[in-house]
């Protein structure tokens, strides 16, 4: 039987640990039902867990004691990074949600020459990282940054091994070569990069790429090339 699985700033070094936090206890109690003798999995979101068994719980606190803490080995190779123009709420909460299930290690929301919606809650965001990293037993929980423009995000490329720009008329992936470790994906908006977006990005040397002969919707292309890069 799978386990339940919490992420948090937990201590595994000591044999017992008290959650505290509101909504984790909600979790636990009201929507899992788990109780005292109950078994479930807890890391540190640095790459250690730990099994724990739940001995008290009250209505303020979580009592568990640590069975034992071992390595995440689930975390991917390659630290994908994904560059993507800021979508309507909706559709980027899914990028968010499912490129982390798919293995990025990191989001960059670009404002675009064709961004229709700026605006982006950072919070709800970092909550649907963490319940995807939980749910897709990573070791860490993926950081999404504050939104920046696509020229600082280019700026950025120089700290990426390899960077790939997704367009349509790009190469087919099977002649894209990677480099290194850290991998930068840039996926533009609905409406797609601008001329001027596509040539700046060609002076900054990043690889020109398709994920095929079909148009896809800029949510899809996220995750599609989030996964096809990690993985």
């Amino acid at each position: 039987m799978r386990l339940h699985r919490f992420i948090g700033d937990f201590d595994l070094s000591k044999k017992t640990v008290e959650l505290t936090d509101k909504a984790v206890i909600n979790q636990i109690k009201n929507v899992f039902r788990l109780k005292p003798g109950s078994e479930l999995m807890i890391a540190n979101g640095q790459k250690q867990e730990a099994l724990a068994k739940i001995t008290a719980m009250s209505k303020t606190a979580i009592a568990l004691d640590v069975v034992g803490v071992q390595e995440n080995e689930k975390e991917p190779e390659t630290y994908g990074i994904l560059y993507c123009a800021i979508l309507k709420k909706e559709n980027f909460e899914l990028v968010a949600q499912k490129a982390v299930e798919a293995g990025i290690s990191e989001i960059v929301p670009m404002l675009t020459n064709r961004t229709v919606k700026t605006a982006l809650n950072i919070p709800r965001l970092e909550k649907i990282i963490k319940e995807a990293a939980e749910q897709a037993n990573r070791g860490i929980v993926p950081n999404i940054c504050h939104p920046i423009t696509f020229e600082d995000a280019l700026r950025q490329t120089k700290n990426n091994d390899s960077n790939i720009f997704f367009r349509p008329s790009g190469l087919p992936m099977r002649e894209i070569k990677i480099t290194g470790p850290r991998v930068g994906i840039f996926i533009g908006p609905e409406g797609g990069w601008d001329d001027q977006e596509t040539e700046l990005a060609g002076k900054y040397q990043l690889n020109m790429a398709t994920l095929g002969k079909l148009i896809l919707r800029s949510e899809t292309a996220a995750i599609v090339a989030s996964y096809l890069i990690v993985n």
